[in-house]
């Protein structure tokens, strides 16, 4: 086996020049197979590597290169792995938390950036860059009155490149809208997957929450917003299919229980869901599930709909990264959504709870549920 490029490093007695020599043109982190060689270089009192992959610890030490001030961690990651992390940094009694500042790729959020490691054989979808070939479809800004909600409330439609009042189109409906648009590149996304012939031409309706985690977990005010407010509404004002095999729900963690909500109070309303990470939490026994509060709700529904399961949809695309802890109850559930008759389509990606790994699933989960022009109608 090839030695790796930290080791030949330390083989060699390094002093500042060295270093500079070593870190002079090349990326971090080193990826050399299946190992991923992390760096730091400062003087600290010690630095650690912060992460959420499940099965390894949330902060891993690197270690001091001898005589320097370069810091480094190898870790062994499978081939198509996707990791976000930052590195925590202590000198005495201050502690930070950074960015890593050898590598320039990063991973965007609400709560703002970390850094992110591609390993071996990952690489960026390129249907998810703007493709000049693609012609670009049409966002519009909706405001919908709500008296589910008591509230009026906000809809980003996108109507596809060829749209046209004498076509029908079936709907999909994203909840946290405004960060698929943001973080996931979701209208360039549709642009691209429309224009490839993957997807159908869908109108998408990208909503934008209120209070996110009291209405996607499993309210019925929020429910009734979507399928007695929301949907025909767009149904009287857009030309959609109005029928059961053109509507689809999509969401992300929180989202996705949203979704399923939705579709489990209306079990005729809906053809296909879109499950991405969900936050299926559930307890099998007793009533401590581990969690923050705000999980109590779902862990109720989640439970209810496990010991009496019923068929919400006729076809559900789940997805999960198996880095993170939600892996467990999304492998869990599974079979539960197969029992019912529903044909379900589960997919594992070597990634986290992140925007990147709901983007770079798009393709797979929209071309299951509204495949190719004019195939997406089931019945």
């Amino acid at each position: 086996m090839k030695r790796l490029a930290i080791n030949a490093l330390r083989a060699g007695r390094p002093d500042a020049a060295a270093v500079d020599a070593f870190l002079a043109g090349r990326e971090v982190p080193i990826v050399e197979g299946s190992r991923c060689t992390f760096l730091y270089r400062g003087e600290a009192d010690a630095v650690h590597l912060a992460q959420r992959v499940l099965g390894l610890p949330d902060l891993i030490p690197l270690r001091r290169l001898h005589g320097t001030d370069l810091w480094y961690l190898v870790l062994e990651l499978p081939a198509g792995s996707r990791v976000n992390y930052q590195l925590e940094i202590r000198r005495g009694d201050h502690v930070e938390s950074i960015n890593d500042p050898l590598n320039e790729k990063l991973s965007y959020s609400p709560v703002g950036t970390s850094s992110v490691c591609f390993a071996h054989g990952y690489v960026t979808p390129e249907w998810t860059a703007p493709d000049p070939d693609a012609r670009p479809g049409e966002l519009v800004e909706l405001t919908v009155p709500s008296r589910a909600l008591r509230s009026d409330r906000r809809v980003t439609v996108y109507l596809p490149a060829r749209f046209r009042r004498t076509a029908s189109y079936p709907l999909l409906v994203v909840h946290d809208g405004g960060d698929f648009l943001q973080y996931a590149a979701a209208r360039t996304v549709l642009d691209n997957l429309i224009h490839r012939l993957d997807v159908a031409e869908t109108v998408v309706a990208f909503t934008h929450p209120g209070e996110r985690l009291g209405e996607y977990a499993n309210s019925a005010a929020h429910s009734r917003y979507l399928t007695a407010e929301l949907v025909p509404h767009l149904e009287s004002t857009l030309p959609l299919a109005g029928q059961r095999s053109g509507r689809c729900l999509l969401g992300a963690s929180f989202g996705a229980v949203a979704s399923l909500a939705a579709a489990h109070r209306a079990p005729t309303a809906y053809g296909s869901l879109v499950l991405m990470s969900g936050s299926f939490v559930h307890t099998d026994i007793g009533t401590d599930h581990g969690e923050d509060p705000v999980f109590d709700p779902v862990v109720r529904f989640v439970n209810r709909y496990r010991e009496r399961p019923r068929r919400v949809a006729d076809r559900l695309w789940v997805g999960c990264g198996v880095y993170e802890p939600l892996i467990t109850a999304n492998r869990s559930i599974v079979p539960t959504f197969e029992a019912t008759g529903m044909a379900v389509r589960f997919v594992e990606t070597r990634d986290g709870h992140c925007w990147e790994n709901w983007r770079d699933t798009l393709r797979d989960a929209l071309s299951w549920v509204l495949p190719g022009p004019q195939k997406w109608v089931y019945e």
